[in-house]
């Protein structure tokens, strides 16, 4: 085992029994939401992988380590540390173990260090990808790249919708990732349920999936897509958000806005511009994905 990860009790008796396991990334924790709100979705997220006889493994860094899985302290800690905590990509990981700091994994950092435990399955809210105006930026998530090399399934409600969607899809198509839509024809775009783009495969079950996943990597293949729509209740309107983007967009751009901080900064602008309805949809489809992804993590246990 390498002597970078650290595991929590739970998820090492998890992992050593065959238990299904599923992934957390930590970055909404840290840079998502604020205090109190950050503690309370990362608690509820977890409460809904347990009900489905999943173990929860929050992938953290922690004082120069790679924490999988948190207590309830150590959760605790993270979420009052918020945005004080480093915002962890793969680039960044080697730097803050050095300096024996923390801090919150993206998705890219996260998928990488659950592959180094041997966990293949991810849920987080929306997947990074290709910002709009790439062509001059280069602005290109290292998400897409780490799907490309990495075996590990990252259940999503689609890219953030702050992005290109179609230049992402196109990113992905070139790396070999597929897209499956689970119960959808159609990309979701995290607030919103069609993003107008298709997706590679609908597959309507956990178990499907599994079995989908299971066949990839017997051929060797890295990582995967699995797109799952906000539920319809929870959805904003695709026209509304799209406008609410590209305002957020023109004003990060006149601010000088860019690289790690441009993310969140678009996503919380986009919480005043919606007046908190973006903040609760998030919430939703966080809790909505952490629930699949949990389905399907047991689904290849028992497979």
């Amino acid at each position: 085992m390498n002597d970078l990860l650290q595991f929590s009790s739970e998820v090492k008796q998890a992992l050593a029994n065959g238990q299904p396991v599923l992934a957390l990334e930590s970055t909404v924790i840290t840079h998502g939401l604020p205090w109190p709100e950050n503690l309370g979705i990362a608690q509820a997220i977890e409460q809904v992988v347990r009900e489905q006889q999943v173990i929860p493994a929050t992938v953290a860094v922690l004082h120069g380590k790679l924490q999988v899985g948190l207590d309830a302290k150590e959760l605790e800690a993270l979420a009052r540390l918020g945005p004080k905590a480093e915002k962890c990509s793969h680039r960044d990981l080697p730097f803050v173990l050095q300096a024996s700091g923390s801090g919150g994994t993206t998705v890219a950092a996260t998928m990488m260090i659950a592959a180094m435990a041997g966990i293949r399955i991810f849920a987080t809210g929306g997947l990074g990808g290709v910002h709009r105006g790439a062509s001059e930026t280069f602005d290109i998530s290292a998400d897409l790249q780490e799907l490309a090399r990495t075996p590990v399934a990252v259940v999503c409600a689609g890219p953030k919708a702050i992005l290109d969607i179609g230049l992402t899809l196109e990113y992905l198509e070139t790396h070999g990732v597929p897209v499956i839509g689970y119960q959808c024809d159609l990309l979701p775009a995290f607030y919103s349920r069609d993003s107008g783009f298709a997706v590679d495969k609908r597959l309507d079950s956990a178990a499907e999936i599994a079995q989908l996943l299971q066949i990839q990597w017997a051929l060797g293949m890295a990582g995967a897509v699995v797109a799952n729509p906000v539920p319809q209740e929870m959805a904003l309107d695709r026209k509304t958000t799209e406008l609410a983007i590209a305002t957020a967009i023109d004003e990060a751009a006149k601010g000088g806005i860019s690289g790690k901080a441009l993310t969140p900064w678009l996503l919380a602008r986009l919480e005043q511009l919606t007046v908190g309805k973006s903040l609760l949809t998030n919430q939703a489809l966080l809790l909505n994905n952490a629930r699949l992804g949990a389905e399907i993590a047991s689904a290849l246990a028992t497979g």
